[in-house]
């Protein structure tokens, strides 16, 4: 039989902790079991899945990479529910990949009863799949697919990205050569699971290390900086809202409690920040509290990591650094041209063994995101003294105006500084002269007043006249996606 090499590494760990759930640690040896069982469950009988998909929606755990594993070991594809998705969404993403059944804890399955009912999936607990006896497995070829991840879908519904076990195994290679991943290291896991940085990042990158994945439920302060004060983790990888939402945790404890917290970050070797731009200002205020430089990096669903600020050397705030190991990028220019200077934007495109194999029963969507073999991401870069900073996505935070293009993600940064901004969200909104303008969405700091001549006479100090906002809404909150990520459209919207 043919063993993907996950499975077979996870074999030679044997009595190592692979992941801390529910109060307990589980060796790769019990991993290993509890995925066969599963797959066997899952085969009933069967010689092969052949692909067929099958959907779970359950939080980070030992059965959740059981489950996965045991799909991919019955040769079936994964296709991970969101924890938090509203049943419109659930609907949508069943419905496209066309699922077999779907799997979910006991205590669970209520929730998800009537959408499976109504929809006629068999819906499964993962407690009566790991029972049983062992059967004869597949061989399964790194060639196959194993992995539908649908993408946040800000132009039109989520499209699912394929990946294949090669496509996998080469995303989690290439970290585990850039970011020094060994099997003494140990992680919390408290990002979601139904997107490439908890999934491939801190879950595959860790057990593919023989390292430990301590795993949560979801994002909560208390608990986590206990466990980072006891010095449990030498890796940490969050998105930039959760390490805002830590700089205040620090900020609010008491100085014995800060300092506590404060060194348990400090001894870390490595700690990560992704998923959405990290400004340059949470940057600087997370090495003042702690002592530890961010290594801020870029990639997407479609492509794993692609960017990255080095191990060692510079982590240059509101950069990501140079392209991965086995992975190829380029810019382009609007009317195809290559871009070979520095302070030329471009939008990036990638090559590399780990670029997705196809958006699932879209052949021609498929077709038209590839040029020459070059994946084009739709994100919009530029090189500065060598390094990749990210300007924006093409669609959403790319300003058109009076013939400039402007990033939204530049004046977002500048318009964090501001005193009464605690947060905000910048985009361009339809003008007859412009093209389009610049407009804000702030959230003030508590008690803070705020109106846009007094912005723009701030900003006028820091910014080109050409880039100070025309437009200002003051808001309680700004809409996010399931990773804490603002969506755009969303805030576009605000403005009418």
């Amino acid at each position: 039989m043919s063993e993907l090499e996950i499975i077979r590494r996870a074999g030679d760990f044997g009595s190592r902790t692979a992941l801390r759930s529910g109060g307990r640690d589980h060796t790769y040896a019990s991993l290993v079991s509890r995925s066969a069982l599963i797959a066997a469950r899952l085969l009933d009988g069967s010689a092969d899945l052949g692909e067929r998909r099958i959907a779970f929606r359950i939080p980070a755990s030992l059965d959740y990479a059981a489950v996965q594993w045991g799909i991919w070991r019955a040769g079936g594809i994964a296709v991970p529910l969101s924890l938090s998705a509203a049943e419109p969404e659930l609907e949508h993403v069943l419905t496209d990949a066309r699922v077999d059944r779907i799997l979910a804890p006991e205590a669970d399955l209520g929730g998800l009863r009537p959408l499976a009912e109504r929809l006629s999936l068999p819906l499964e607990s993962i407690e009566s799949l790991a029972s049983g006896e062992p059967a004869p497995l597949p061989s399964v070829g790194d060639s196959r697919r194993a992995m539908i991840l649908y993408t946040s879908g800000t132009t039109s519904k989520p499209k699912g990205v394929v990946s294949t076990h090669a496509n996998i195994r080469a995303q989690i290679v290439t970290l585990i050569d850039a970011w020094g991943w060994e099997k003494d290291d140990s992680i919390p896991l408290f990002l979601p699971l139904h997107h490439v940085h908890g999934i491939v990042n801190v879950l595959g990158c860790g057990l593919w290390a023989g390292a430990r994945v301590d795993c949560f439920r979801s994002f909560d302060p208390a608990p986590l900086l206990e466990r980072v004060a006891a010095n449990d983790y030498s890796v940490f990888m969050a998105v930039p809202t959760i390490y805002v939402k830590l700089i205040r945790s620090l900020e609010e404890s008491d100085e014995p409690d800060r300092a506590r917290f404060a060194a348990g970050f400090r001894q870390m070797r490595l700690m990560v920040s992704g998923s959405a731009a990290l400004p340059a200002s949470v940057h600087r205020q997370w090495t003042r509290l702690t002592g530890q430089e961010l290594l801020e990096r870029y990639g997407m669903t479609e492509i794993g990591m692609a960017l990255s600020n080095p191990l060692r050397g510079e982590r240059r705030p509101g950069a990501v650094g140079l392209p991965l190991p086995d992975v190829t990028i380029r810019l382009v220019g609007e009317t195809g041209e290559v871009i070979e200077d520095e302070d030329v934007p471009g939008e990036i495109q990638v090559r590399g063994p780990g670029v997705f194999s196809e958006y699932w029963d879209k052949p021609e969507v498929t077709r038209d995101s590839f040029v020459d073999g070059w994946f084009r991401t739709g994100d919009m870069a530029v090189v500065e003294k060598g390094y990749y900073r990210i300007m924006g996505r093409l669609s959403v935070d790319i300003i058109k105006s009076g013939g400039y293009k402007l990033s939204a993600l530049e004046i977002e940064d500048t318009l964090r500084t501001h005193p009464a901004v605690r947060e905000c969200a910048v985009v361009g909104i339809p003008d007859e002269t412009w093209g389009e303008t610049v407009a804000a969405a702030v959230i003030t700091q508590s008690g803070a007043e705020l109106d846009l001549p007094a912005l723009t006479e701030w900003a006028r100090a820091r910014m080109s006249s050409y880039k100070l906002p025309r437009s200002l809404l003051v808001v309680e909150d700004l809409p996010r996606n399931a990773m804490g990520k603002v969506t755009k459209p969303a805030v576009r919207e605000m403005f009418g």
